[in-house]
């Protein structure tokens, strides 16, 4: 079976949801930098929660315990995030290169994941404040989760582009390579042997359900009547989107330190 066939099966060989095409659009522009006033984020959130619900019914009981079907919409999901070359990310950071042209990609990150906490966490105050609706709750921070690893995944992506550390393959292999990445927490060399590994595996894919389903409990803290949890959902991936930048970027330089000559920031 080809390795971009198995990518797109469960751990149990069963295929991965059929999404429709519009889930990876709103997560595409809802993880992008475009500037999204409060109340389109909140529609284009709404809208996702809504078709993440209907997708979300076929997967059954034992899936979405699991994070099986969470952890199939993230890959599904992934590939179409559009990530930017370093040309056209100088373009739109001001001409910026180098360690500026990434500080300049973490602010924006940052400010996207904070953006869509706020919303989360406003749909959820709101449904706090009407005790019927509590059960839509979950999947409302399932959006969240979806739209926030799509983000973090981009950054790290586009890091690698600043960094100028190439990694091989189509389209959907580097997205599935950028998502272990995220899992992992760790940068890319593709020089040292399975780090840049075009498919998921077992190990890879219950590793990254266990990083979703993290990433969905730090959401929970968003729960709260009134505006309490969009403040908490803000700033909490604010802080989380910076932390894991810094992370990926002191391993990209220390990937760089081995191999100085494929470094963009001269």
């Amino acid at each position: 079976m080809p390795e971009d066939d198995i990518a797109r099966r469960g751990d149990d060989g069963d295929p991965a949801p059929d999404l429709p095409a519009e889930i990876g659009e709103l997560v595409g522009r809802l993880s992008g930098e475009e500037e999204i006033d409060r109340e389109t984020r909140g529609r284009l959130l709404g809208r996702l929660v809504r078709l993440l619900t209907e997708n979300a019914r076929r997967a059954g009981t034992g899936g979405l315990t699991s994070g099986r079907w969470l952890a199939d919409i993230v890959t599904e999901v992934a590939p179409h995030v559009p990530v930017r070359d370093l040309e056209t990310l100088r373009r739109h950071h001001h001409g910026l290169h180098g360690e500026q042209l990434a500080d300049s990609l973490v602010r924006a990150a940052s400010l996207s994941t904070a953006g869509v906490g706020a919303a989360g966490g406003a749909l959820a105050a709101v449904q706090f404040a009407a005790p019927p609706l509590l059960l839509t709750i979950p999947a409302q921070l399932v959006a969240e989760t979806v739209v926030v690893a799509a983000v973090e995944v981009k950054l790290i992506a586009e890091l690698h582009e600043v960094y100028g550390i190439q990694v091989p393959g189509n389209g959907r292999q580097r997205a599935l390579v950028f998502l272990q990445s995220w899992v992992k927490r760790r940068g890319v060399d593709p020089l040292k042997p399975g780090s840049a590994t075009l498919a998921l595996g077992f190990a890879a894919r219950q590793a990254l359900r266990r990083r979703l389903m993290r990433t969905l409990g730090r959401h929970f803290s968003t729960l709260g009547p009134f505006l309490t949890g969009a403040v908490a959902g803000g700033a909490l991936n604010r802080t989380a989107t910076r932390r894991l930048a810094e992370e990926i970027r002191v391993d990209l330089r220390r990937v760089l330190g081995a191999a100085p000559s494929r470094s963009a920031l001269d």
